[in-house]
Parts: C-alpha cells; structure tokens; sequence
C-alpha cells in the first residue's frame, strides 16, 4: 500500500499534473532554454535533481520552520541545492553548464520548486516529498525534452543532434530562435484546446492543481489542502466569535 502511494506520486507528476502540459508552470525556462532536445533534458534533469532534495529537506525541516517565515526558508533551502548543484556542474560536466548558462542559477525561483514546496513538502512526510519530487521532476523533464526535440527538428533537421530530415528539408529557422518558443507553446495550447485535453488554460483541469481556481468543485490534492485550510479557518474565527459573545453575555450578567 505503501509503495502504491509512492507510485502514484510519481504518476501524479509525469502524467495527471504534468507541471507543463497541464498546469502551465515554470515557463521561463520552458520557453528559453528548449532550443534543442539536448538542452530540454539536460534542464529538466537538473531541475529534478534539485527538486527531489529541496522537497526532501523542507518535508524533514517542516516542523522546524516557523510559518512567519517559511518562504524565505524555502528559498534559502533551494538556493543552497541549486549553488551545490551549479558547482558540480562546472566541475564534473562544463560542457552541460555551459550551455544551461544562466538558467541554471534561475532554479530557484522556479515556481514549480516553490509551488511543490508550499503545497505538498510543507505538510507530507519526507518519502512522499521526495517521490513527488522525483514526479514533477520528470515529467517537467519529459515535458521540456519533448518541445526541445520539437523545436530541433522543425528548425534544424535534427533530434538530440541525431539527423532526421533528409538533405532535401529546409529547416525553420525561426523554430530554434526566441519566437519560435511562442510558437511551439501556441501550438501546444490550441492542440489541447481543440481537443479539450486537460490543461489550465481551457478550464477543463478538474483533478490537478491547474484547475482554474475552483477548488469548492476540484479534488486535487492541492485544492483538497485548500478546503481544509479554509474550513479550519473559518471553525477557528467561529470558536472565537462564540468565546467573545459569551464573554460579552458573562459581562452583562455581571453587571446586572
């Protein structure tokens, strides 16, 4: 049973709440750093690694973190991995440093890593943390991968630097250049529109995170600890609002 809970946390991640297929998170580096296949995995790897080992120490660190103050905990703890991580890169592999660039230091204020932490690390045990970590990992990776491969073959003929197209393709050029990045996610998102596939951009997302908002009708795991943080709320604002009316009719019949 246990390990059908550890299962699904990665399936949660790869398919049902793909971080860019379906609830359109962590752009900035979707449509930057996806000029090539090799470029889409390398950052999608990356992104995991740090992912996995932030989800970890916060779900370990949670009950240590003061909530005033939890945020700029979290970003202390991703900065740290993310510096770790920059520093075996420019020793052990220069040539994937290089090409990630400045990219790789942006990890830390990736939403996806924030928005893990937040939502699922910050109250889960630290297996579970890591798994979900591991998921949204991967399927970020497999999401960016996919556009990079996409983008490379429109626009230079190739897959993971492997020749496809014969010598007769003319390569689209515009396809490996910042536009093209639009384009691709223009495409992505009017292909999921017409067919209505799950996304955060056409509303129909009723069982993830990107469900537009409507967590009183959504059963994500997210909107879930939404409600439940909403209902303890509003039980602890009627506990109080009934301690203050009894003080105030102890008071009154104290005075009489």
């Amino acid at each position: 049973m246990k390990m059908n809970k550890y299962v699904e946390r990665i399936y949660n991640g790869v398919i049902k709440e793909n971080p860019t297929f379906i609830m359109m998170l962590g752009m900035c580096p979707t449509l930057a750093v996806t000029t090539s296949g090799n470029n889409g995995l390398y950052m999608g790897l990356t992104t995991t690694v740090v992912l996995a080992m932030s989800n970890l120490l916060i779900a370990a660190l949670r009950k240590l973190i003061p909530d005033k103050v939890r945020i700029p905990a979290y970003i202390v703890v991703v900065a740290s991995l993310v510096t770790i991580v920059q520093l075996l890169l420019e020793a052990y592999l220069p040539v994937v440093n290089e090409l990630l660039g400045i990219y790789i230091p942006l990890i830390v204020v990736n939403c996806i890593i924030l928005g893990r932490a937040e939502a699922y690390a910050a109250k889960n045990s630290v297996g579970l943390s890591l798994f979900d970590g591991i998921g949204m990992g991967l399927g970020f990776t497999f999401a960016l991968s996919i556009i990079g491969s996409f983008r490379e073959l429109l626009g230079a003929g190739t897959i993971f630097s492997f020749k496809i197209t014969p010598d007769s393709f003319e390569p689209i050029t515009i396809f490996i250049l910042a536009p093209g990045a639009l384009f691709t996610l223009a495409i992505l998102t009017a292909l999921q529109n017409k067919f209505k596939l799950p996304s955060a951009t056409n509303g129909s997302v009723s069982n993830s995170i990107g469900c537009g908002g409507d967590c009183s009708h959504c059963m994500g795991s997210t909107c879930t600890t939404n409600r439940e943080e909403i209902a303890s709320q509003d039980e602890v604002a009627t506990t109080k609002m009934k301690a203050a009316k009894q003080t105030e009719i102890n008071e009154t019949q104290n005075q009489k």
